[in-house]
């Protein structure tokens, strides 16, 4: 009996060896594909966007690879455009006074008849932010701004249009983020998304937030007010973009009138794949499953989806490197901040075939245990 389930154990172990030898060879023997994208123009960004110059290090992908990679450090403060308004002052203020919201279906002006019309738009009576003389309840000091700006809102700081200014986040300035990316996109074998986590920055020193997290914004019974170029503030991060309207609001793209024609640079992703601003709503341009086209002119890029979608890059198409020292994140509440993206996966890339090898090894211990069980029970049945 004990030969019998020696050898047993035996082949299960030959079997993980040769299993263990064949994955990895095959993840080792499989040639980086080129997206076809250029990669990041380091002169593209305006004076003033980055807190050092852009640097070359060496880099680890998410599938394993080695290779080099840029580090990207902005400022977080825009350069050229104006941050602010956010809220309405009260329920009259006109939409050239305040920001605009998105609730990924729809931009809206957050101006005085929008506070008004909450009730309407969200179907709830509850939805008052204003009192009888009409003035509407906005964060208007640092403890009201870090109180209502998280999941988890302070019950005092509920029905307030939120807004915040760079003195009332956790360090009171500008945060600036480090993203790491590599020099030389390559291509993954699917799109992928992520959650919670930074998606790339912009040329102006912005980075490209993750999506809001409307349904506890709105489960708060808050409006976490964006200005037109798409921003506002949270405790953390400080000033960052959801949404790019070109700061023209919610009107953005009302005055693009021919569908073919090609949109401006205005940032990069996370794989280092360039991100070009919106297409014409009724534009006729092919894109592929994550926003993006290749062209002689640019080579692979992506296009920013429109500002109601609250999520800037759709997916991405490149592999993104792996950053232990990132200091990007997401909003409070919304996800892990820095590293590789959410593939789905509950282990990263280069550590499957060690799960498989042990998963078999533990699959061949449990088969040999039962049928070494059964097998005395049939003696002594017998």
């Amino acid at each position: 009996m004990k030969k019998v389930a020696s050898l047993s154990i035996a082949v299960v172990a030959v079997i993980a060896v040769i299993l263990t030898w064949v994955l990895f060879s095959s993840q080792g023997s499989t040639p980086a594909v080129s997206l076809g994208a250029p990669g990041v123009d380091v002169s593209a960004f305006k004076d003033g966007s980055l807190t050092d110059p852009i640097t070359e290090e060496s880099c680890t992908l998410t599938n394993g690879e080695e290779t080099t990679c840029y580090r990207i450090t902005v400022t977080g403060t825009p350069v050229g455009t104006t941050i602010g308004p956010f809220c309405p002052a009260t329920t009259s203020t006109s939409a050239e006074d305040s920001g605009i919201w998105l609730d990924g279906s729809k931009v809206y002006d957050a101006d005085g008849q929008f506070i008004l019309d909450l009730s309407e738009i969200y179907g709830d009576a509850k939805w008052k932010l204003y009192d009888e003389q009409g003035n509407v309840n906005v964060t208007d000091t640092k403890e009201a701004f870090q109180g209502a700006a998280k999941p988890d809102v302070d019950e005092a700081y509920k029905y307030h249009c939120v807004e915040g200014i760079y003195e009332w986040t956790e360090t009171g300035e500008a945060v600036p983020i480090s993203i790491l990316v590599p020099v030389n996109p390559v291509k993954a074998s699917a799109g992928s998304t992520t959650q919670g986590t930074d998606l790339g920055v912009t040329l102006n020193g912005l980075v490209i937030a993750p999506s809001a997290p409307v349904d506890a914004i709105l489960g708060a019974y808050t409006i976490a007010a964006f200005d037109d170029c798409g921003g506002h503030f949270n405790p953390i991060e400080g000033y960052h973009m959801h949404a790019y309207t070109n700061c023209e609001g919610a009107n953005y793209g009302a005055d693009i009138t021919d569908p073919d024609a090609e949109t401006q640079l205005i940032g990069y992703a996370l794989d280092g794949v360039a991100v070009f601003a919106p297409l014409a709503a009724n534009s006729t341009i092919e894109l592929d499953e994550c926003n993006g086209r290749t062209t002689d002119a640019d080579g692979y890029h992506y296009y920013a989806q429109s500002a109601e979608k609250n999520r800037t890059i759709k997916c991405f198409m490149g592999v993104t490197a792996v950053d232990s020292t990132s200091t990007a994140g997401g909003p409070p509440g919304g996800g892990p901040a820095g590293g590789p993206p959410d593939t789905g996966m509950a282990v990263p890339p280069e550590a499957l075939p060690w799960v498989i090898t042990g998963g078999v090894v533990v699959i061949g211990a449990l088969v040999t245990v039962v049928f070494v069980v059964l097998r005395r029970k049939r003696r002594k049945t017998a």
